[in-house]
């Protein structure tokens, strides 16, 4: 019987996400050192599938970056050719990426129901914001603030004690749906405010004096298909019309430079920025919902991996914010309050100088619209597992950002505008 059982369990984790697609993947990290050698990657890309990691666009290559990108089995011995030849320095991050997806589900956890320290498909997000809500009904309430592409009701929990003329902090997880560690953030923030309230000052003073809107995931469609389908999925699941390619890039679907640098204007590509800015039913629920509350909405964070930055505005141009002084001493700031932890180092910036440039992305756009204090969290790791994180690095990562949200959130309520 017991044998029964594991073979069972072993059999459950390899059924994930059509994890045997992906046997013989392979993940490599290269350095470019010169324009010869961004022409090489340029090259490759326009022969064969890649799947860019870090950046997330082959146009954003360029001299004296350190690129991750994915290849299938049958064109690894050719890429692997053409890199040697062409003395271009790489390593293998991840050798068989089929092998990375399965060891993603190591969690000790026995639950078969929700949990903190795992994965959770959307199904057992959707009933734990409800379970939440009805467990803390003076902290926690829930509302739908419109649906996805394919129907889905989109959750919104807001977290704070009831009071007058309160002041919020907006926070948004799963934009892109291979981020798994970004709803797992999301999730474990709400436990954290509902368990520590009362008990821990800095919290308690946070829930009295200001709401948090979170939005567990944005991309719920996108999400889902990370399950179902393809682990490797990052857009949204719309119908392009014209094109048999699916879905655009959230975050370059918002109106801020839209589509006017790192981004990309074909349907197929994994950037596209969409017909128009707020194509996109998810992204257009976001920005109403923003724009209806921003007497109140005094900070707006949203979360990603992988890569441990901080950023702030501007991506989509190279022109620095009004407060930038200000915005970079508080990222500073927070990221000390993350390391404090377990030592995870965190680069700090904004967008379109600490990476790359990108437009069309959330955080400008919440900028623009007048919420001075907007920041994007990438959260672990720095390429060794890239978005395969494995759900034993769940609980320290969020821990750690944790801090630094309680940090910023403590700020954006000492300087209220």
């Amino acid at each position: 019987m017991w044998a029964f059982l594991v073979l069972l369990g072993a059999a459950a984790v390899s059924a994930y996400p059509n994890n045997l697609a992906f046997d013989g993947h392979m993940v490599f990290r290269v350095i470019l050192q010169n324009e010869g050698q961004v022409e090489i990657i340029n090259s490759l890309a326009s022969k064969m599938q890649v799947d860019f990691w870090q950046p997330d666009y082959v146009t954003l290559v360029k001299p004296k970056m350190q690129v991750d990108f994915r290849v299938e089995a049958d064109k690894v011995f050719e890429v692997e050719h053409l890199l040697k030849e062409n003395k271009v320095e790489y390593r293998v991050l991840i050798n068989n990426l089929k092998t990375a997806l399965d060891a993603q589900f190591d969690s000790k956890a026995r639950s078969t129901s929700h949990s903190y320290e795992k994965y959770n498909t959307w199904e057992k997000i959707a009933a734990w914001t409800e379970d939440i809500t009805a467990q803390n009904p003076d902290l926690v309430s829930r509302s739908v603030i419109g649906e996805t592409y394919e129907g889905r009701p989109m959750y919104l929990l807001k977290l704070g004690k009831s009071g007058t003329n309160k002041k919020a902090v907006f926070m948004d997880c799963g934009f892109h749906a291979r981020e798994w560690i970004s709803p797992a953030f999301c999730q474990w923030f709400v436990k954290e405010a509902v368990e520590t309230y009362g008990k821990d000052n800095v919290m308690t003073r946070l829930l009295n004096n200001l709401d948090f809107y979170v939005l567990p995931v944005l991309n719920i469609d996108g999400y889902i298909y990370t399950w179902t389908n393809d682990r490797m999925w990052r857009k949204t699941r719309s119908k392009n019309s014209g094109s048999f390619c699916i879905g655009t890039d959230p975050n370059r679907n918002f109106d801020a430079g839209w589509c006017s640098t790192g981004a990309s204007r074909r349907p197929c590509d994994s950037t596209y920025c969409g017909s128009a800015p707020e194509s996109e039913k998810e992204t257009k629920a976001l920005a109403d919902f923003i724009r209806e509350h921003l007497s109140t909405i005094k900070a707006y964070l949203t979360i990603h991996s992988y890569s441990q930055l901080l950023l702030f505005p501007y991506s989509y141009t190279y022109k620095y914010p009004e407060n930038y002084e200000e915005l970079n001493s508080i990222a500073s700031a927070a990221a000390k309050q993350l390391a404090t932890l377990y030592n995870t180092e965190y680069t700090y910036g904004p967008g379109a100088t600490t990476i790359y440039p990108a437009a069309g992305g959330s955080d400008d756009w919440a900028y623009d619209q007048g919420i001075k204090y907007s920041f994007t969290f990438e959260l672990r790791d720095t390429g060794y597992y890239g978005f395969l994180l494995p759900e034993s690095q769940i609980k320290p990562t969020c821990e750690e950002t944790l801090l630094a949200v309680k940090y910023i959130a403590n700020y954006v309520l000492d300087h209220l505008y």
